[in-house]
This record gives structure tokens, C-alpha cells and sequence, in this order.
């Protein structure tokens, strides 16, 4: 597996010294990058998938190509209606200078799951990834910024990154104003290869080009930031708790009673604010609304079997397992896709298990001898995670 380098490769002080802050170059990251993506997995999706825009979509000079350029309408006898990509128009193309994008391959191909799931966990946000191909040294999108963080991986061939650095300090996406136009001169130029990797923080105006003489296969992990305007939106929710915050603004009252409601509402605010426990109680809440990647659990519909072999999986790398009181019993609660599950003391270990494991796939059987319990107990308490969408499985050896 090449995933595991993404915490080992960034490295220990990556998120005290370099996340959000500064661009990082890492040389031969992965080993086998085509064990993650390759040329042959975007030929499959495309062939197997509808891929409307902006799904996929054709790029050059910053502009998107019209979609019947290399693909053709189809309607069905019962008038649905979709686009079906004809290879030799999408050859043309990509051979006149467009960069190909492929958006959520996270959604569409397992091992870039996992990757997805890994950088989740580690980084406690959502990752998007997409992949991009090129074939002519154009500039798919020109000199541009994104409104994420973002870490490149590059597949196949080479690629020329040119690094202006930021003109507005943390661009949002809904902003009150643009960042300035970039400097004419690049504070970095690198050349990433098969195997490279690239972290970017936001804002960060770069420009991208396939001039190495060979095609490029890369992959764009997309990291949703966490902002205070994130956390002023939480505070609101928090507050809608307090009368002062559910009250008729005194528009119409005297200057004086105007102030006297601005100060109980500023100490109300500061007060949560104050507290230097807001921030991790955002996480929580942050990483329990969390879906993760749903999946059913066909053919399976009410109860997971016991089955030692079956491969199971959460739904979110970002589940948090916490020990409560609840009626003056311990209780192990698993939270996870939007629920909270409250298991029996003795599934501690079977639920730190889960966790242990929510970047990949594990057999019930090696989480029933993690967890000391039989197996028709751990199909059991599978089966309430399941309920809540927070877990999934597939067969595997043994079934």
C-alpha cells in the first residue's frame, strides 16, 4: 500500500510548522504511485461511468470546453437524456492543448479512497480528490489560487509547478475582496515526477504545465478549511441556547437599552469564546456531522452475519470513540456519520479496534480477537453501526 506515507512523509512538525503556512516539496513520496491511480483506472471510469460536466470536464487557458466537443447527446426511449464522451473527439482535444479533470475520484476508486481517508483522519477535515491529465505544455487553468489547501500527487509523467506565493492573506471563498494580482516573477519552481508529492496552503497563486515532453497523471487532494468565520457560525448555533440571543433586536429602544442588550450579548459571546475548550468542542461537533463516504450493505438489510472473513470498514476516518457516564453507568460511546452510539463497557476494545482501522478495510474476525469477544457479539454491535450508516462491509475470504 502507498498510502500510509501521507502522516510519515509530511512529518512530525508538519502541522505546527508548515500546514496552512508554507509550501512543501516531497521528492519519491510514494513508491508505487499506480497502485493508487493510473492511466488504465481513467480510462475504465470514463468508459463506465456518465460523466456529465462538471464531473469531468476539458480545460485550456483557464476556459471550460463546451461539453459537445467531445462528447454526444443521448436520449433514451423513456427521454432521459445524458452525454455519452466519444474517445477520438476526447483525443483531439486533450492532443489541442486541453488538461483533462476528473472531480471526486474519491467517490469512484478505492485505493484514492483510502488515500482521501487517511489525510481525513490526520488532518480532521474534508478531502476531496480529483484527478488531472495533460498532454501539451498549455496551461489548463493559468495562473490561478484555490480556496483550500491542497496536496498533489503526482502519477505518471512530469509537471511543472511555478509558485507565486499569496497576495491576500487566507482567501475564503466568500470574500469581501480579491486577492491582488500575482508577482511576474515565481518565489519556487519545481518539476514534480512520478512519485512527488506538493502541499500548498490556500491562496497560494501557482501555475501549472505539462512541458516535460511526456503526458502528466496527477491527483489534487482538496482540504476544507476550518476558519473563525467556521467558528463564529458555530458559536451562533451554540447560543441560540441563551434568551439574549433569541431576542428581538431593540431596534426601536432608547440608546440606553441598545447598550445594555450589546453588553449582555458581548459577555455571553466572550464567554464562550473564552472558553479554551471551544475549539476542541468544534472539532467534535465538526467531526460527528461528518458523513464520510456512505455505502450500502447489500445484500445484508437488517443484520450483519457473523462471518469471520467479512471485510468491514466506518464510513468516516473521522469517528471519535469517548468513555461517558450516562445514568451512572460507563458507557463507550462511537461517534461516527452523524450519530452517537452507546456501547456496553466491555466493546471498548472492539471499538478503539474500528477506529484503529477506519482508513481500510478489516475482517470481523481480526476485530473479534482485538477485542476478546465471539464473533456473533461483534456482528451484533456491527449491525447497530451499520443501522446508523456508519459502517459497511464487502465479502472477502472465508464467506
Amino acid at each position: 500500500m502507498t498510502f500510509p506515507f501521507i502522516a510519515e512523509r509530511l512529518g512530525q512538525d508538519f502541522l505546527a510548522r508548515t500546514f496552512t503556512r508554507d509550501f512543501l516539496h516531497l521528492p519519491s513520496a510514494v513508491t508505487e504511485p499506480g497502485s493508487l491511480f493510473s492511466y488504465d483506472t481513467l480510462n475504465h471510469l470514463i468508459a463506465t461511468h456518465r460523466m456529465e460536466p462538471p464531473r469531468m470536464r476539458l480545460s485550456a487557458d483557464g476556459q471550460m470546453l463546451p461539453a459537445d466537443r467531445y462528447a454526444e447527446t443521448v436520449t433514451t426511449r423513456r427521454a432521459t437524456v445524458w452525454r455519452r464522451t466519444q474517445p477520438a473527439e476526447l483525443h483531439q482535444r486533450l492532443a489541442e492543448g486541453a488538461s483533462l479533470v476528473l472531480d471526486a475520484v474519491d467517490e469512484l476508486h478505492e485505493p484514492v479512497t483510502d488515500l482521501a481517508a487517511a489525510l481525513e483522519q490526520h488532518l480532521r477535515t474534508r478531502v476531496q480528490v480529483n484527478a488531472y491529465a495533460s498532454w501539451t505544455p498549455t496551461e489548463g487553468f493559468g495562473v490561478h489560487w484555490d480556496d483550500h489547501d491542497v496536496l498533489v500527487v503526482q502519477i505518471a509523467g512530469a509537471k511543472r509547478w511555478r509558485l507565486f506565493g499569496p497576495t491576500r492573506e487566507k482567501p475564503m471563498y466568500q470574500d469581501v475582496a480579491a486577492p491582488e494580482p500575482p508577482p511576474e516573477k515565481p518565489v519556487a519552481e519545481l518539476v514534480l515526477k512520478a512519485g512527488d508529492a506538493l502541499y500548498l496552503p490556500r491562496g497560494w497563486w501557482h501555475a501549472v504545465t505539462a512541458d516535460q515532453g511526456e503526458p502528466s497523471l496527477h491527483l489534487t487532494c482538496g482540504m476544507t478549511p476550518h476558519t473563525g468565520a467556521d467558528l463564529i457560525a458555530f458559536a451562533t448555533d451554540r447560543l441560540r441556547a441563551s434568551t439574549t440571543v433569541r431576542s428581538d433586536l431593540p431596534l426601536h429602544a432608547a440608546p440606553e437599552t441598545q447598550a445594555a442588550y450589546l453588553a449582555v450579548l458581548r459577555k455571553e459571546l466572550d464567554a464562550l469564546l473564552g472558553d479554551h475548550e471551544v475549539l476542541e468542542a468544534y472539532a467534535q461537533i465538526r467531526d460527528a456531522e461528518d458523513t464520510g463516504r456512505l455505502r450500502p450493505c447489500l445484500p445484508h438489510l437488517t443484520a450483519i452475519p457473523a462471518v469471520p472473513g467479512l471485510l468491514v470498514r466506518l464510513t468516516t476516518a473521522r469517528a471519535r470513540v469517548t468513555r461517558v457516564t450516562v445514568d451512572d453507568e460507563q458507557l463507550v460511546r462511537l461517534t461516527a456519520a452523524g450519530s452517537e452510539l452507546d456501547l456496553a463497557p466491555h466493546t471498548a476494545a472492539l471499538a478503539d479496534a474500528l477506529l484503529a482501522t477506519a482508513t481500510t478495510w478489516t475482517r470481523l474476525g481480526d476485530l473479534a480477537a482485538a477485542a476478546g469477544l465471539p464473533h456473533d457479539e461483534v456482528a451484533l454491535v456491527l449491525s447497530e453501526l451499520a443501522a446508523a450508516q456508519a459502517l459497511t462491509i464487502k465479502p472477502g475470504e472465508g464467506r
